[in-house]
């Protein structure tokens, strides 16, 4: 495969906040509604992100209808039916020419300097893994590969990140791990996420809300 240095189209896997529909794991100790609001805070953190970086194509691949929460300079597309696995292979596919990065709205915690990492360096994959086993991005000089390359990878388990990158190098990719990172799922992990965002974090400044509402 031929390296490429190149400014990657950024995509970002996401879901509508709809209370009841995201961060049901963290409901308790939250209401459906202050982890959707959550939700929504690490979506807009993550969103915000991506703008800060340079990119040919910015695209929020949705479950979902937009909200007042997107900035301008996104395109949005659908995600396709089928697992998450089929749905990433999915986002890959509206990619044109050149590298592609793939991240979700689950890590308010990423920096841009984390993102910029993709796109150069004489790699064919990027890949960061989650400290739950998972991955949080996945990155494709050829984003044209994903579908053998994510197409059945079990999802959701303690394994899928293992497995995910073993295909990568399977393939005969040369791959760049990113840092590892924390998902948001649950009450614990979002107050860890939230001492370690950026500052002006929406993440953190609702979590901190939240808390002050309890007390």
């Amino acid at each position: 495969m031929t390296a490429v240095t190149a400014a990657p189209t950024v995509l970002i896997i996401a879901k509508e906040p709809v209370p009841g529909r995201v961060k049901t794991r963290l409901t308790p100790p939250y209401t459906p509604h202050e982890a959707s609001a959550l939700a929504e805070a690490a979506l807009a953190d993550t969103l915000r992100t991506a703008l800060r970086v340079p990119a040919r194509r910015r695209v929020l691949v949705l479950d979902g209808t937009p909200g007042p929460w997107l900035p301008p300079g996104f395109d949005v597309v659908p995600q396709v039916a089928g697992g998450l696995d089929e749905r990433i292979a999915g986002a890959f596919a509206v990619c044109d020419d050149g590298p592609a990065l793939l991240v979700g709205m689950d890590t308010p915690q990423l920096t841009a300097d984390m993102l910029a990492l993709v796109g150069g360096g004489g790699h064919d994959a990027w890949f960061g893994p989650a400290v739950d086993g998972g991955f949080w991005a996945l990155g494709l000089a050829d984003p044209s590969e994903a579908g053998p390359l994510v197409r059945g990878v079990p999802m959701s388990t303690h394994r899928t990140g293992a497995i995910q990158r073993r295909r990568l190098v399977e393939a005969g990719l040369t791959v760049r791990d990113l840092p590892l990172l924390r998902d948001v799922d649950t009450a614990s992990d979002a107050a860890s996420v939230a001492r370690v965002c950026p500052s002006g974090s929406a993440f953190a400044t609702v979590l901190h809300s939240l808390a002050e509402v309890a007390r």
